[in-house]
C-alpha cells in the first residue's frame, strides 16, 4: 500500500493552508513524492515534466547527485548551528565564493533564510547607512509598477500596490513611491521629474532586473538599468538589484545586471542559490555602505539576525550548487533553452488569444488576452504530462538549465495544444 493510498492526503488537508489559494474552493494539490531530474513523479504513478523548476528554484535539476552527497555529508557532521558568535566553514567559504563572483567591490555577504528577507534586510543597510552617517530623512525606497519583491510586509510596501496579491493591504504598508520604469521617453520623462522633487527623501532604488517575475514576467531593456545607475549615482542613491529570481542564470549570464554593464550597491539573491534544496538567501552589500556600520558603538551595528541564518545545510548545498556552475556548462544549457524555446513558442504566436511570446535566457512566456480559469487550464497541462503553473494572463517556462530538449519539447508542445484548445 503506497503512503497515498493510506490517505495522509485526505488527512493533513483539514490541517494544512496552501499559498495564494482560496482553501474554500481549492481542489486537493497533486500528492508528489518522488524528483529526479526535471521529473516530478505522482503517487498514482504520472510522472510530470517540470516546467518551471519549483518556482525557479532547481536550476541543476532535482536531486543533483553532487548537491545530494554534500548536504548528506553535511548532515552528519553538523545540520545547524547559530551564526552569532560561532562561524563554520560551509558558510565563510561560500560568502568567500559569492564575494568572487561579485564585481567591483560587493564583499559583504550577509545570510537569511528567505528572498523576502533578503530584500528587508537590504532596505535596512540602505536605511541604516545614511542614518549612521547622520543623514535623516531619507527613508523611502523607490520601487516600480510590476514590480515584486516579496511578501512580508516590508517587502509588500514596495511592491506594485495594484498589484493582486497585496493590494488588500493598501493603508495598513509603510508607503514607499512606486512608479512606472523608465523605459520610454513618457516613462523616463516622468522618472527624472519625479527624482527632482522628491529625490531629497529617497534612501533607495529597487528593481528586478530585466525581468519582473511574480509581476507577469515582465523584461525590460539593459539600458533600464543603466538608466537608473546614473540616477543614483547623480542624486547618492543605494541603487538594489534584486536579483532573487534572475540570477544564477537565468538571463543567459550568471547575473542579470552583467547584460547591462552596471553595477549595484546591494544584490539580492535566493531560489536556485542551493540549488532548489533548502531555503536560504543572501543579501550581499559593498564595502563603502559595510563601513557605514563600523564604528566603536554597538549602536550602528546592522540589527537583524535570523534564527536559520547560514544553516549549514543550505551553505553546503550552495557550495555544491557553485561547484557545478564551474564544473558544468550551465550558462551554454541556458542558450540552448533560449534558442529552442525561441524556436518551439513562436507558432503559439498564431494562436487565437495569444498577445504574445518573449523569451529571455531560460525563460520562455506565452501572454494571453486572458486567462478565465487557471486551476482548469493548469490541470489540462497536467494531462499532458507537464507541470506548468499559469498566473495573470501568462503561461511561462523556466525549466531547470539541465532539462533534456526532447523534454523542453514535451513542455513546449504541450503549451501550444492547450492554448490552441481553449
Amino acid at each position: 500500500m503506497t503512503s497515498f493510498e493510506q490517505g495522509w492526503l485526505e488527512e493533513g488537508w483539514r490541517h494544512v493552508w496552501l499559498p495564494y489559494a482560496q482553501m474554500q474552493t481549492a481542489p486537493l494539490p497533486l500528492a508528489a513524492v518522488r524528483t529526479a531530474g526535471s521529473k516530478i513523479h505522482l503517487a498514482d504513478g504520472r510522472v510530470l515534466v517540470d516546467g518551471i523548476a519549483s518556482w525557479w528554484t532547481s536550476c541543476h535539476g532535482y536531486n543533483h547527485p553532487h548537491i545530494i552527497a554534500a548536504v548528506t555529508a553535511q548532515l552528519q557532521d553538523m545540520p545547524h548551528v547559530m551564526f552569532g558568535g560561532l562561524g563554520h566553514e560551509p558558510a565563510y567559504r561560500l560568502a568567500t565564493r559569492l564575494a568572487k563572483l561579485m564585481p567591483g567591490t560587493l564583499n559583504r555577504v550577509f545570510f537569511s533564510d528567505s528572498g523576502s528577507v533578503a530584500v528587508e534586510v537590504a532596505m535596512k543597510i540602505a536605511v541604516q547607512a545614511r542614518l549612521n552617517r547622520g543623514e535623516r530623512g531619507r527613508t523611502k525606497v523607490l520601487a516600480f509598477l510590476g514590480g515584486y519583491h516579496g511578501d512580508t510586509f516590508g517587502t509588500m510596501a514596495i511592491c506594485d500596490p495594484e498589484e493582486g496579491m497585496h493590494s488588500l493591504f493598501a493603508g495598513l504598508l509603510q508607503e514607499h513611491p512606486v512608479i512606472a520604469l523608465p523605459r520610454d521617453a513618457p516613462s523616463i520623462a516622468a522618472f527624472e521629474l519625479f527624482l527632482e522633487e522628491h529625490a531629497g527623501n529617497l534612501a533607495a532604488i529597487i528593481v528586478e532586473p530585466l525581468v519582473q517575475g511574480a509581476g507577469g514576467m515582465v523584461f525590460h531593456a539593459p539600458e533600464v538599468l543603466q538608466r537608473l545607475r546614473a540616477a543614483a549615482d547623480h542624486y547618492g542613491l543605494t541603487l538594489i538589484f534584486d536579483e532573487i529570481f534572475t540570477g544564477f542564470g537565468r538571463t543567459g549570464t550568471m547575473f542579470a545586471f552583467e547584460h547591462a554593464g552596471v553595477l549595484p550597491d546591494i544584490v539580492t539573491l535566493s531560489k536556485a542559490l542551493t540549488g532548489g534544496t533548502s531555503p536560504l538567501a543572501v543579501t550581499i552589500a559593498t564595502d563603502e555602505l559595510f563601513a557605514a556600520f563600523l564604528s566603536d558603538s554597538a549602536g550602528t551595528a546592522l540589527q537583524h539576525g535570523p534564527t536559520f541564518m547560514a544553516n549549514p545545510l543550505g551553505c553546503a548545498a550552495a557550495n555544491a550548487g557553485l561547484d557545478l556552475f564551474e564544473t558544468e556548462p550551465r550558462l551554454a544549457q541556458a542558450a540552448a533553452i533560449s534558442a529552442q524555446l525561441s524556436r518551439e513558442l513562436a507558432p503559439c504566436r498564431e494562436l487565437p488569444g495569444v498577445r504574445d511570446v518573449r523569451v529571455l535566457g531560460a525563460i520562455g512566456v506565452v501572454q494571453l488576452e486572458r486567462i478565465e480559469n487557471p486551476a482548469a487550464l493548469r490541470m489540462a497541462l497536467v494531462e499532458k504530462g507537464v507541470w506548468v503553473r499559469p498566473f495573470r494572463d501568462i503561461l511561462y517556462l523556466t525549466p531547470a538549465l539541465t532539462i533534456a530538449a526532447d523534454e523542453l519539447a514535451v513542455l513546449t508542445r504541450a503549451i501550444f495544444e492547450v492554448v490552441a484548445a481553449a
